[in-house]
């Protein structure tokens, strides 16, 4: 396979929905007693025939976490560096129609905000920016990386897809990990929600992941935003990517995130709502397919939903975020992304998880190593 497309191509949307609804009690027991759990058996485990038995999925997802990561959660906090963005997208604060200031952090502001995050003991940074080439393109990533290296053991970035040649280049400037959500698998409502823009070629946003790989990127998120389409048949679309580039890509790590649809100024209502209970399923029936990809959980969510989580599977959670540029000291008023529902501090969220046992891990490793 040259590319996950040709993978994706032989998948109707339509038939993988009414498989995973066609799950019968049966076909979970045989999931939960599996040794070696398949996409089939992924199915059967977010499918409506498994809402009974969450109860006994928890507790093997407890197991099997605990088994792989032990008792630690490592802790992160976004940084965004520009809300500048040339594409329109029905459900994002900083929509290229959503008229607003616009602002892109210069190096001062940016070492600013390097500061305030660092006061509050991170050393784990993800970058995030709007999609605008002309402003927020390779060139100035290159100096961000530059700037900041110094100050963190580990560096994510979440930004417009790029070629794998300037995937290619990042690397040595100290990027780690690259998250990419394909948003929707469903090609169809896709285009709807992504109607102008570089962001509207969903080939070339489904075969990021690809170029991710073939870079040589150390680790690689995938996942979703949940509440645009049916969740069950777009997490089966992700867990089947995730198989895929397992595969292919075998040295790069994994992780996958659980992003709801979020309000912001406008914003759009989510077309199919899921219940925590559900999104409790969801993050089950990964760790039980996929005992080695990292599952992340964001302040989007509820302090008591993140507080229950953190035995059940979850690896990494963000903490304090602000969604807009310059939100930590900078220009604390400027547009946000998404209303963050999580509104405490990092400290906060270390106690919380130490109460649960468990401990808060700042970084990942240290760069000498």
């Amino acid at each position: 396979m040259s590319s996950f497309n040709e993978i994706f191509e032989q998948c109707s949307w339509e038939d993988t929905s009414k498989s995973i609804y066609a799950k019968t009690d049966a076909d979970v027991k045989r999931a939960l007693l599996a040794r070696k759990r398949t996409l089939e058996d992924f199915k059967a485990l977010i499918s409506p025939a498994a809402a009974p038995y969450l109860e006994e999925m928890a507790q093997i997802s407890q197991q099997l976490t605990r088994k792989r990561f032990g008792q630690v959660v490592q802790m992160y906090v976004p940084l965004y560096l520009s809300n500048e963005c040339n594409n329109i997208c029905t459900y994002c604060g900083f929509s290229y129609d959503n008229k607003v200031k616009r602002k892109t952090l210069s190096p001062m502001e940016i070492m600013q905000e390097v500061a305030a995050i660092k006061e509050m003991g991170f050393d784990h940074v993800l970058l995030v920016t709007g999609e605008a080439n002309q402003t927020v393109h390779t060139a100035y990533f290159k100096q961000v990386l530059q700037l900041i290296r110094p100050h963190f053991a580990h560096i994510s970035m979440e930004v417009q897809p790029l070629d794998y040649e300037e995937y290619e280049s990042l690397r040595p400037y100290g990027l780690n990990t690259v998250l990419v959500y394909q948003e929707t698998y469903h090609e169809e409502d896709y285009k709807k929600h992504h109607p102008k823009g570089k962001k509207s070629n969903f080939q070339y946003r489904l075969e990021t992941p690809d170029r991710l790989g073939k870079a040589g990127m150390h680790r690689i998120g995938l996942g979703v935003l949940i509440g645009l389409e049916d969740w069950r048949t777009d997490s089966f679309y992700t867990a089947m990517h995730l198989d895929y580039l397992e595969k292919t890509y075998w040295k790069s790590k994994y992780s996958i995130s659980f992003p709801r649809l979020r309000p912001f100024s406008g914003g759009l209502e989510p077309k199919i709502a899921m219940s925590d209970r559900e999104l409790v399923q969801l993050i089950c029936a990964y760790r039980l397919f996929n005992e080695e990809v990292e599952l992340s959980i964001s302040t989007r969510e509820s302090h008591s939903f993140r507080d229950n989580i953190i035995k059940l599977g979850i690896t990494a959670m963000s903490a304090a975020s602000k969604t807009n540029p310059g939100g930590y000291v900078v220009e604390p008023q400027s547009l946000e992304q998404f209303e963050i529902s999580d509104e405490r501090s990092a400290s906060e969220i270390a106690e919380m998880i130490a109460r649960q046992g468990y401990e808060a891990v700042w970084k990942d490793w240290d760069i000498s190593l």
